[in-house]
């Protein structure tokens, strides 16, 4: 048989799974826009409160509520790109994010802690350390499947003394050649992380802009707020040209609605509206429509991240973030 005649090969060729039919998409879709127009999200920063008022949004500054209008959330939808690129120290690792794309895997974290193997079936349990990141990279950039390195546990060891987020984008990039995504960056710390990104090219702004060897993951608050950092976060990653991961972390009978679909409505508004803030205080800037998004265990008061309900609301979210044209970044595995 030819390579591409094996019945494994035909079957995945055929394989599809659709979760919406196009009325059901446009359906959220709908809703969505209804509740970012009439009821809307909010906002608990004041430059983010300033950019929505001048690009149209009905703000009330008191209760911090934004109202965005459709045509508010279109334009920026047309903005955004649909193909980007994460730029690693080693140009062969450079990889490219894009809108109905081919798909990539990176680690996912952030832990706080590491289980360390003493011999002899026996482990201990301790607090992830500086070192423990650096070997954590090392092996991601070993990994060939690993296309880019998200930072997986805590340099620990830096809490409470100042910039720990900074120092783990120093250990990262310099363990690995692949590009880092920061998912627990500071909105205050994001000018330091554009002075390393300008430091690695000599000071050159316009490629440092251009080609940033590191992006960032942000997190709406659920239900419906962009918080102070977030804010922070989506406006400076816009301005120096650092992508962003706008990645809400719902959960179903927690902090959104029980059902699915209301779950994905409420999804749905928090990433759209930090992609809304990006493309005012930015346009054409760099975002993903990401999620981490699953269910609210109301029996122990966790969120499994391993239910069957994430991998379903995955599918649906990403065939959401296909139905806006972005590049897609969902929790999976």
């Amino acid at each position: 048989m030819k390579p591409n005649q094996y019945a494994g090969k035909q079957m995945m060729q055929g394989l599809k799974l659709e979760l919406f039919t196009q009325d059901g998409i446009e359906a959220i879709d709908r809703a969505t826009m209804d509740v970012l127009s009439n009821y809307g999200i909010q906002v608990s920063d004041e430059e983010g409160l300033e950019l929505f008022e001048k690009a149209g949004c009905e703000v009330d500054k008191k209760t911090k509520m934004v109202k965005i209008p459709v045509g508010v959330v279109r334009k920026a939808l047309a903005s955004a790109p649909k193909t980007f690129y994460l730029y690693g120290r080693e140009e062969h690792r450079t990889i490219e994010q894009e809108y109905n794309g081919r798909v990539h895997y990176t680690c996912f974290g952030t832990g706080i802690q590491v289980c360390n193997y003493l011999g002899n079936g026996k482990f201990e349990t301790v607090d992830s350390t500086d070192a423990d990141l650096a070997k954590c990279a090392k092996l991601c950039d070993w990994a060939e499947n690993i296309s880019y390195f998200s930072l997986p546990v805590s340099a620990r060891d830096w809490a409470g003394k100042g910039a720990e987020d900074v120092h783990e984008m120093m250990t990262s990039i310099e363990n690995t050649t692949k590009h880092f995504h920061h998912i627990d960056p500071v909105g205050e710390h994001v000018d330091f992380y554009r002075d390393i990104i300008e430091a690695y090219y000599g000071g050159d702004k316009k490629i440092a802009r251009e080609k940033p060897i590191m992006s960032m993951l942000v997190c709406p608050t659920s239900p419906l707020e962009l918080s102070h950092n977030a804010a922070q976060v989506i406006i400076k990653g816009a301005r120096y040209g650092i992508p962003v991961n706008v990645l809400s972390m719902a959960m179903a009978g927690g902090s959104s609605p029980v059902y699915l679909a209301g779950t994905l409505v409420t999804h749905n508004a928090e990433v759209l509206s930090g992609i809304v803030l990006s493309q005012i205080a930015y346009p054409g800037a760099k975002v993903w429509y990401g999620s981490s998004t699953t269910t609210f265990d109301l029996k122990r008061g966790t969120a499994p991240v391993g239910s069957p309900e994430l991998g379903v609301i995955s599918a649906a979210v990403a065939k959401l973030g296909q139905y806006y044209g972005l590049p897609v970044y969902v929790a999976g595995m």
